[in-house]
């Protein structure tokens, strides 16, 4: 018998440069059943965004509401909006058996992993090789001016020094190693016992029925 798996609340934390979206896609794409965390904010869409795709938007009254009543697993307060990961969608999720992928830094991490689904968390950091690294790969990408590159490198190290609470530490210095190594932590920790909650049941079972063959 093979026991129906319960899902993980995966968490891939790492500073602004050291490949973790681009190891998120690549999840995604190895299994499709790996759902990515939408997360609720105050702040108002941007053109181009839909409810429920990029975010979930609400009103401050109502975000302040669902934190009040536990149904954030997470939350923040940054540049004037909230943020956070709502509780029921995820819950619903990993009983269904599937995983849920967080994108989030080592505070929201901490609360996750502090949270009543803390039992299902599997907490991964990715460090870059380097910060000489970090800054050309910031460089390189294009994505940011000079002035936002020197506010993520400054931010860079806050996120490093928090790398001890994270389960597993992978410095990502290449990006198709790091995969591999990401499926292996993920595959051997949907085996844990905690994961597998018709295992009780199943070892009852086997000792009905080892008692009857006594």
């Amino acid at each position: 018998m093979t026991a129906r798996r319960r899902g993980l609340l995966i968490i891939l934390s790492s500073p602004s440069g050291a490949g973790k979206s681009t190891l998120a896609r690549r999840l995604r794409d190895w299994d499709p059943e790996i759902e990515f965390s939408i997360s609720a904010t105050t702040r108002p869409a941007r053109p181009g965004e839909v409810d429920g795709r990029e975010y979930h938007f609400v009103d401050e009254p109502a975000f302040k509401a669902k934190v009040s009543a536990g149904g954030m697993l997470e939350h923040a307060h940054v540049f004037g909006n909230f943020y956070g990961s709502p509780k029921p969608p995820v819950q619903a999720a990993i009983d269904r058996g599937c995983d849920v992928l967080f994108d989030i830094d080592w505070q929201g991490a901490q609360q996750i992993t502090n949270s009543s689904l803390g039992l299902h968390t599997l907490s991964i950091f990715l460090l870059p090789p380097s910060i000489r690294e970090l800054r050309q790969r910031l460089e390189t990408r294009g994505q940011d001016d000079a002035e936002t590159i020197s506010r993520r490198m400054e931010k860079s190290w806050d996120e490093i020094s928090h790398w001890g609470a994270y389960d597993f530490v992978i410095v990502n210095d290449d990006l198709d190693q790091t995969e591999a190594q990401l499926k292996t932590i993920i595959s051997a920790t949907r085996l844990r016992r905690s994961q597998q909650p018709e295992l009780t049941e199943h070892v009852r079972r086997l000792q009905s029925e080892f008692e009857e063959l006594s």
